[in-house]
């Protein structure tokens, strides 16, 4: 099995990340998910681009990532929360239809990764992935464990020039390309 590496004669590329929580009972002092992606993403050398919380209604979520997205200086957003499958979870069906590019094997990868921690539990994720415009947006579930799997797993590596053979990074300069 192919096992990826970081290529030392790439330099680091720091990337604008903002973040946004979906929950009806967090503020920005509770929410630690969104909290820890803070923390992860700048100890890996990229800078905040915002951080909010919004509540479960697929309009205040579409809104929230649309702002993100319209800002030339974001190049990612990432939300947690609201992928699950209780009534008020609609983070997917907020963000989805705005995709103009799906990423259906973030999904795939995320839930491989996923259960190799929390085994079956694994399935009661929506999580999903997708372009907007030049902007990569990731809607992750809103634990913690979640949250740094698919970070340490996944996005840390994605999100890195150096990453190789391939990383989202090198592709951004061409994301508008018709």
């Amino acid at each position: 099995m192919f096992k990826s590496a970081l290529d030392t004669t790439r330099s680091f590329r720091p990337l604008n990340i903002g973040v946004i929580a979906v929950s009806d009972s967090r503020t920005l002092e509770t929410d630690t998910a969104g909290a820890l992606l803070i923390s992860l993403l700048e100890a890996d050398g990229h800078r905040s681009a915002g951080r909010q919380v919004v509540r479960d209604d697929i309009q205040l979520i579409r809104q929230a990532v649309q702002n993100l997205v319209a800002d030339p200086k974001v190049d990612v957003v990432l939300t947690t929360g609201g992928t699950g499958f209780s009534g008020r979870d609609v983070t997917p069906e907020a963000i989805e239809p705005l995709f103009d590019k799906r990423m259906d094997g973030f999904s795939v990868l995320f839930h491989q990764y996923s259960a190799t921690t929390v085994g079956t539990s694994s399935i009661q994720s929506r999580a999903t992935a997708g372009l907007i415009g030049t902007t990569f947006v990731f809607a992750l579930p809103g634990s913690r464990g979640a949250c740094r799997d698919a970070w340490e797993g996944i996005l840390s590596h994605q999100l890195d020039y150096r990453h190789s053979p391939c990383n989202f990074v090198e592709l951004m300069p061409r994301l508008d390309e018709r």
